[in-house]
């Protein structure tokens, strides 16, 4: 299906980059100024809008501030369109209600990575939506007389059955869902990032909003949202009620609780795999010595043979040949090699007994490895009552 989308700009030669950057890759529409914007839109609705910050008239934050006031417009992706690359020119185009920001001069390849982005970013949430919906009207109903403590005991025994970040981020949005917050959050984990939220899908400013506050304060404020970081994890709330004391006062006590388990449960996971992961290395090196040694060992019993075979034969020949049996440095050698005989002999004992033992660990590594690949990937996860099954005191 051909993407549709809407450039509202009043500089003519943006209009032309713009068009010669996506000819053949999406349908365009052009607008010359805020107002023809918005009438665009509204007639139109396209898929995206790319929108110029400093116009005449309405300013581009001024417009995207319509567009998110406005029932029909309000979930298309705006992106805009800048020459300022800084950080709080980026912060207001968030708060106006922008899902990227893309400074000007841009090349095509640049415009159309981040239209595509955009595109799959409104698709996801808008097959998840409805899904979405129904659950958090559910969960609502069923959570009225829920009390804080309650849920936060839930959801501490809910991530025991969590194993990975997926499972864990599904209980961790099932807390959130009763108090009507939009929440965005950020894994940090085994030096990966894993952003998630529980409307489908994390714009690329939001993103990029909670990597540039990873290691500010613990609570950042700003506008009407709130980022709050902790070692393994980071949030963003996108609508926290900062203008209401007494609530803000709650969830900021609240919501430390529920982040401090989590952070304790990521580190957990990635002490699980890294404890699955040195344990094969340490189980491949004893593969690899047992191979090794059973190698040498066949050679080494071999010679014993070969040996043993060859003083048998010299034996014959000294007592059929008195020349050789009178040869006292003859006797002397063959006495010595019937030593190396059964020192040999002895040596194979110690290595049969020796791999003996390397049988046995390469046994119980097997089992480690099984009993550490069930904790991080078990077979059947016991079935979690919901929040909305909780019965409190």
């Amino acid at each position: 299906m051909t993407k549709l989308v809407l450039a509202i700009d009043d500089d003519k030669y943006v209009h032309h980059v713009i068009e010669q950057s996506l000819a053949g890759f999406c349908q365009l529409i052009h607008a010359k100024n805020g107002d023809e914007g918005l009438r665009q839109a509204l007639k139109y609705n396209p898929d995206i809008i790319l929108l110029d910050v400093e116009m005449p008239g309405k300013s581009g934050y001024q417009v995207c501030t319509e567009l998110k006031n406005n029932e029909q417009t309000k979930d298309t992706p705006v992106m805009f369109l800048s020459g300022k690359s800084e950080l709080p020119e980026r912060v207001r185009g968030y708060n106006a209600g922008a899902a990227d920001y893309i400074v000007k001069p841009f090349n095509a390849q640049e415009l159309m990575a981040r239209i595509r982005v955009l595109y799959q970013y409104r698709q996801h949430s808008i097959k998840l939506k409805k899904d979405v919906e129904q659950a958090q009207n559910t969960a609502e109903i069923a959570m009225t007389d829920s009390g804080d403590m309650g849920r936060i005991m839930r959801y501490v025994g809910q991530t025991y059955h969590a194993h990975d970040v997926q499972s864990l981020s599904a209980y961790f949005f099932e807390f959130f869902r009763p108090l009507n917050l939009n929440v965005v959050v950020a894994f940090w984990c085994q030096e990966s990032e894993f952003f998630c939220s529980d409307d489908g899908g994390v714009c690329p400013l939001e993103q990029e909003l909670l990597e540039k506050h990873r290691y500010s304060n613990r609570f950042v404020d700003f506008s009407s949202r709130t980022i709050i970081n902790y070692p393994k994890l980071s949030i963003l709330i996108k609508n926290m009620p900062l203008d209401d004391v007494a609530l803000y006062g709650r969830y900021k006590d609240l919501f430390p609780h529920i982040l401090e388990v989590t952070n304790a449960k990521i580190q957990d996971m990635e002490v699980n795999e890294k404890a699955l992961a040195q344990a094969h290395t340490v189980g491949n090196a004893f593969n690899e010595l047992a191979s090794q040694l059973f190698v040498s060992s066949e050679a080494r019993e071999d010679a014993v043979a070969i040996l043993a075979t060859q003083l048998s034969e010299l034996r014959v020949l000294m007592q059929q040949n008195p020349a050789f049996a009178d040869n006292q440095a003859l006797l002397l050698q063959v006495a010595q090699l019937e030593q190396t005989q059964l020192q040999l002999g002895a040596l194979n004992d110690d290595l049969a007994f020796i791999k003996h033992q390397l049988n046995q660990i390469i046994d119980s590594r097997s089992e480690l490895l099984d009993s550490l690949s069930k904790i991080a990937t078990p077979e059947h996860t016991q079935d979690v009552t919901s929040q909305t099954d909780i019965e409190l005191f």
